[in-house]
C-alpha cells in the first residue's frame, strides 16, 4: 500500500492546497494512506465509532464553532478522546483561528495540525484528486502502450518481437505513443488502468538498428500523450506450427493486472502478417465490444440460427417421408 507523510504533504508546493503548519514538527513523518478523507462532527460531539486515523481529518467553520459552543470540561473530554486514536494529520479549512484546546491535544498525541486559506470544499475537491494521484496502486509493466483510435492499446510480448517497431508503424500511420518499453500503470476507481511513461524514458522509443529516438521531436506533439487508459492488452507472439490460434474470437481471455482484468488478444507475429493492420482492427473491435456489439458471438448465434433451421427441415422431411 502506498503512504504519504504530512512533511511530503507540505512540500508540495505546486498542488494549490496552500498549507501551513500550526503546530510543532514531531508528527511530520506520520503517513496518509487513504485518499479519502473525513470531516468529524460527530466526533467532535463524542461518537467516534467511525473514524478512520489513516485518513485526513477536515474541520471547518461547522466544526469549530460547534467546538467552542460545548462548555470547557466537555470540549476537553471530547477533544481528549478525538485526538487519542493519533490521526494521521488535522487541516482546518478558511484560515480560521485554532481554539488552544485543540492545539493542546494534537501537541500532546504529536498529530501534525495544519490550516489552508481554502474553503472547505474547493479544499476537499483539491486534496482528494491529489491524493488520489499520489496514493493509487501502481506497477510497471514491460510492453508499449499506443492510443489507436481512442483505444488505449498495451502492446506486450518477449524482448525482440517487435513491439517497438509495430508502434513505430501506429505511429507512421497517425496514432499517438503513450510508452514504450517500460509502462507505469495506475489503477482508478471503479476497475480502470490508466498508463503513462516512465520520467526517463518519456517520448523516447529504442529501434534495433536505429537506436534511441525521440518520436516528440521527430513527429510532432500530435504523435504522443502524457497517459491513456487501458482498454486492451495484446501479446505478440513468435507464429509456431502446430500451434493452435483463436479463429473465431467467442471466448474472451483477460490479463490482470492491479486486480483489474482487461481483455487480451493473442497475436502470432511472422513474415507476411501485418501486425499494425491487425491492432488498428482489433481497437476498432474493441470499440464495437464497448457499444455492446461483438462480432463472434453475433456470428455464432447466426451460425446456431441456420443449424436448428437446417435440423428443422431435416426432421420435416424425414418424418414426412415416413407418413407417406
Amino acid at each position: 500500500m502506498k503512504k504519504l507523510s504530512v512533511r511530503c504533504l507540505l512540500a508540495e508546493k505546486e498542488t494549490g492546497l496552500d498549507l501551513e503548519i500550526m503546530s510543532d514538527t514531531a508528527g511530520l513523518e506520520k503517513t496518509i494512506e487513504s485518499h479519502r478523507i473525513q470531516k468529524p462532527g460527530l466526533a467532535l460531539a463524542g461518537h467516534l465509532r467511525f473514524l478512520h486515523p489513516s485518513r485526513l481529518q477536515i474541520l471547518g467553520s461547522t466544526e469549530l464553532s460547534y467546538l467552542e459552543s460545548l462548555s470547557a470540561d466537555v470540549a476537553k473530554r471530547n477533544v481528549e478522546q478525538f485526538c487519542a486514536l493519533g490521526f494521521s494529520c488535522m487541516i482546518v479549512t478558511k484560515g480560521q483561528e485554532i481554539p488552544q484546546i485543540l492545539l493542546d491535544k494534537t501537541r500532546k498525541y504529536s498529530i501534525p495540525l495544519l490550516r489552508t486559506q481554502l474553503q472547505s470544499s474547493t479544499f476537499i475537491s483539491l486534496i482528494s484528486r491529489f491524493l488520489e494521484e499520489r496514493l493509487l496502486p501502481e506497477t510497471s509493466v514491460h510492453g508499449v502502450l499506443v492510443d489507436v483510435f481512442g483505444v488505449g492499446v498495451l502492446l506486450m510480448g518477449k524482448s525482440g518481437v517487435g513491439k517497438s517497431e509495430c508502434a513505430l508503424d501506429l505511429v507512421l500511420r497517425g496514432h499517438r505513443l503513450v510508452a514504450d518499453d517500460v509502462v507505469k500503470v495506475r489503477a482508478k476507481l471503479p476497475e480502470v488502468l490508466f498508463g503513462e511513461g516512465s520520467d526517463l524514458l518519456h517520448y523516447h522509443m529504442e529501434i534495433r538498428g536505429l537506436g534511441i529516438i525521440n518520436i516528440k521531436h521527430l513527429f510532432g506533439i500530435s504523435a504522443i500523450r502524457e497517459r491513456k487508459k487501458i482498454n486492451v492488452a495484446i501479446e505478440l507472439t513468435e507464429w509456431k506450427d502446430g500451434e493452435l490460434y483463436d479463429r473465431l474470437g467467442i471466448d474472451d481471455q483477460f490479463f490482470e493486472l492491479l486486480n483489474v482484468k482487461i481483455p487480451l488478444l493473442k497475436v502470432p507475429v511472422c513474415p507476411g502478417r501485418n501486425i499494425s493492420s491487425i491492432i488498428e482492427v482489433a481497437a476498432r473491435n474493441q470499440l464495437l465490444k464497448e457499444m455492446g456489439y461483438n462480432s463472434a458471438r453475433e456470428f455464432q448465434d447466426r451460425l446456431e440460427e441456420r443449424m436448428a433451421e437446417v435440423a428443422q427441415q431435416h426432421s420435416h422431411h424425414i418424418i414426412g417421408d415416413n407418413l407417406e
